[in-house]
């Protein structure tokens, strides 16, 4: 009996718009399952939204078709019609077309939606789609992700304040170099940083304190994003 399982895809390089709209559909898969899968124009809305997105950007509706037919043609993503819908909906098929777990998954969405970020903050919101109870577990996704080359980081990852970012840049993009990242500097070159007597941060407290910030400025950024449904939502009601 032949296997009729899809043939799997390697999640390797993406445009910036690819990136965006394919992190879009992984995201709201994973946090609000009963909108989903999404229509155009909440594909367009996604993308763009102020929170959780680094950076904000302000695609089009022919944006995001163009990358969603360009995600269809690679085998990432589907069009669907839902019962009694009118719309076309979009869906991902990452679960179908690669071998990611959800942990792996729930880190390169974070990832391509924001970029480079601390090992704290990636955890606190990763966790916003897939639970990941320790910095550990944490650590463990991401070197199973770094051994496939699918992200890259600027030094161990037991190194307090590490970086890291996903690798799925199209040849040519202008991307920041890990040296750009924060690299510590060679053996024997001149030290940065100034002698303190206080103690130095454990590894464990810098991502502690990462993932903190980071809560803080999700929290801001829903505040803003409410406030703005909010004066939406009068703006209907007067008319």
């Amino acid at each position: 009996m032949s296997d009729s399982s899809p043939e799997k895809i390697a999640l390797t390089q993406l445009s910036r718009k690819q990136r965006r709209v394919l992190g879009t559909l992984l995201e709201k898969a994973f946090t609000t399952p009963d909108q989903y899968p999404l229509t155009l124009k909440a594909a367009v809305a996604g993308c763009n939204q102020k929170s959780n997105r680094d950076p904000v950007t302000n695609y089009d509706e022919d944006d995001v078709a163009t990358a969603l037919e360009e995600l269809r043609e690679i085998g990432f993503v589907g069009e669907v019609h839902t019962e009694g819908g009118r719309t076309e909906r979009y869906r991902h098929y990452l679960r179908h077309r690669t071998d990611l777990t959800e942990a792996q998954m729930a880190v390169m969405t974070e990832l391509m939606l924001r970029g480079r970020q601390q090992v704290g903050e990636l955890r606190t919101r990763a966790s916003r789609m897939v639970a990941i109870p320790s910095l550990e577990e944490l650590r463990d996704v991401l070197q199973s992700l770094l051994e496939r080359g699918m992200v890259r980081a600027n030094g161990s990852l037991e190194r307090r304040g590490i970086e890291v970012d996903h690798n799925l840049y199209n040849p040519g993009e202008n991307r920041e170099t890990l040296s750009e990242l924060g690299e510590e500097p060679a053996a024997g070159s001149a030290p940065v940083r100034v002698a303190s007597a206080v103690a130095p941060k454990t590894s464990e407290q810098d991502d502690t304190i990462a993932e903190l910030q980071s809560a803080v400025s999700d929290l801001r950024n829903q505040v803003e994003e409410l406030k703005e449904e909010l004066a939406e939502l009068r703006r209907q009601l007067g008319a």
